[in-house]
């Protein structure tokens, strides 16, 4: 039973009738019972665990994010909090310690997972340090929105482990995780709901819309520009082994204002042939009138087409078919609880493998429909200044086709942009902003980027900038592919800046001009020395690209210089890279 001050302001018999309530109320119910009470100050009710108003509770939103969307839903958050009467902070994991939470009150964590589970970029040395341990959180409450792509098997992983660890370190979840899929608008807004109910908040608020005038149209996530094709052209060579294409849209009447290292969202459209072969799996009439959420009734081929994500196999989508078709091989596959005989069928297959494999006998339309999720857009680093190409924006764009069990393949966005967007069409597009990838503010700052293959759209972008704002400082980039003669992208523009000085240098290494192969890494360490004096003088690193390879053997590349050049132990060397991305003086936009 709970023991009351003599100074309460009760009689013995409500101190015994409020002892018995709230020993049988748990921890979750004692938090919304005082946070609920604690909204009702104006009537003069007094919270019961604290005895504070609603505006002096502590509330911490904390965020990590990869794309900058965990970004965009913590400001969303921290707006309804101020709303909704509470004194928030905001904190960005990239720019905080755990030991920030220790007298936190409530914690709001907006977090993604990048690639099959892992914590983003920024995001990495918070999550470790959270792993790690070593501090009590009791006294703090929370719950988190994890982000995630249910098409990895890791989904929301590390949302889900943030959940798991703050309780291990004696916080106390004052509403459920929510683990929400790309398209998150409808999930979070549920997870907020629950959220501010817990909370004893009076209402949730909407997001704050920026008023505008009538006469001028605003182009986002929800409503994107449909911008025309100015330019496509293969860039590499005839005789390469890659297909790449440098694509200019117009932006003319978008309103977009975009830097050097945002990005641009393209919604890509399905191609007629992969939808004719889903249709011929299922035996689904392309007319058959379906109902898409936020958009309505349309023919199924329309919303196959533009809607909805008919490639990326997942175990939801699975599952939900296991139920529609009835497969008992497909429920023995499922249930493989170390999940490693699904893991390897699914290698390499798409959602069409799984229809022709596992059919259905009866299907209507709207049952294929509801299973699958809604198309997701496709982000690609901008290869453009906007200072250089006044209402232009750039892209580089790497087609991807290859062949897995016995069939075709493609990517959905790029052979998008290369076969169905010729010159004079239109593609629907948004600019997401990228503030983890972003030139230092003083332009006589040194800069070093790493950028093989398309991983040198943002360097062009880079470079322009500087040359148009008059930059002064050095900048050296480090370029690779696989031949000088077919893969040399913007050979003749580099040349040109070089000529001009807007390019202090430029080192290439293509890997399969010579025996042995040889990578942009190989040439950071060739030059170990002079990399390490610019490092010294305070310049930046870039590095742009593949991350399952190159990232990485970039990381280690600097890592071994600054052991070799800069006279350090491995564990002085590892501080000192943390240091830098700490500074932000080492960004990555990896994917």
């Amino acid at each position: 039973m709970i023991e009351f001050p003599a100074h309460a302001p009760f009689d013995d018999a409500q101190k015994q009738q409020l002892s018995a309530v709230l020993a049988s109320l748990n921890t979750e119910q004692l938090a919304w019972v005082s946070g609920f009470l604690a909204g009702q100050q104006g009537s003069g009710t007094s919270a019961i665990t604290s005895g504070t108003p609603v505006s002096d509770r502590k509330l911490t939103v904390l965020y990590g994010t990869e794309s900058g969307n965990c970004e965009e839903l913590a400001e969303q958050v921290l707006k309804s909090a101020k709303q909704n009467g509470f004194k928030p902070r905001m904190l960005n994991m990239s720019e905080s310690k755990l030991t920030d939470l220790k007298d936190a009150g409530t914690v709001l964590v907006v977090v993604s997972t990048w690639g099959d589970g892992e914590p983003p970029e920024a995001a990495e040395g918070y999550y470790n340090e959270l792993m790690a341990g070593g501090v009590s959180l009791e006294g703090v409450s929370f719950s988190v929105c994890a982000l995630g792509d249910t098409s990895y098997d890791q989904f929301c992983q590390t949302g889900i482990d943030f959940d798991t660890q703050l309780e291990k370190l004696g916080a106390v979840r004052v509403a459920e995780r929510v683990d929400c899929d790309v398209d998150f608008d409808e999930s979070f807004a549920a997870w907020s709901k629950d959220v501010w109910s817990k909370l004893g908040a009076s209402a949730v608020a909407a997001p704050v819309a920026v008023a505008t005038p009538a006469t001028q149209q605003v182009y986002d996530k929800k409503n994107p520009f449909p911008s025309e094709i100015l330019e496509n052209q293969l860039v590499s060579g005839e005789r390469s082994g890659k297909e790449t294409h440098h694509v200019e849209l117009s932006l003319d009447g978008a309103g977009f204002d975009y830097q050097p290292g945002d990005v641009l969202a393209v919604l890509p459209r399905n191609a007629v042939d992969v939808v004719d072969v889903i249709l011929k799996a299922t035996g689904l009439a392309a007319d058959a009138e379906v109902e898409v959420k936020e958009v309505g009734k349309i023919p199924l081929r329309v919303a196959l087409t533009s809607d909805l994500d008919i490639t990326g196999l997942s175990r939801k989508v699975a599952k939900s078919w296991q139920e529609l078709s009835g497969s008992e091989e497909l429920a023995k596959l499922l249930s493989d609880e170390s999940k490693e005989e699904y893991k390897v069928w699914t290698d390499g297959r798409q959602i069409i493998d799984l229809l022709e494999a596992y059919p259905a006998s009866e299907l209507e339309a709207q049952q294929l429909v509801n299973i699958l999720r809604k198309l997701p857009l496709r982000l690609y680093s901008i290869a453009s200044s906007a200072k250089a190409h006044p209402d232009e924006v750039h892209l580089t764009v790497a087609v991807v086709r290859y062949e897995t069990h016995d069939k075709n393949r493609k990517g959905v966005a790029s052979t998008f942009l290369a076969d169905d967007a010729p010159k004079g069409s239109k593609v629907s597009v948004y600019i997401h902003r990228n503030k983890n990838f972003r030139l230092p503010e003083n332009g006589d700052t040194p800069v070093i980027m790493v950028g093989p293959g398309t991983g040198i759209a943002p360097f062009r972008a880079f470079v322009e900038e500087r040359a148009e704002i008059g930059s002064k400082g050095d900048s050296w980039l480090f370029f690779g592919d696989q031949h000088y003669n077919e893969d040399f992208l913007y050979q003749l523009e580099w040349q040109e800046h070089l000529k001009n000085g807007n390019l202090s240098r430029i080192d290439v290494a293509f890997s399969r001009d010579q025996p042995e192969k040889f990578y942009v890494q190989d040439k950071m360490k060739e030059h170990a020395a002079e990399l390490w004096q610019w490092l010294e003088k305070g310049a930046y690193f870039y590095v742009c690209g593949n991350a399952s390879h190159m990232a990485k053997g970039v990381h280690d590349a600097l890592l071994e210089i600054a052991v070799s050049e800069g006279d350090k132990s491995v564990e002085e060397a590892e501080a000192f890279v943390a240091s830098l991305k700490k500074d932000k003086r080492y960004q990555r936009d990896v994917y």
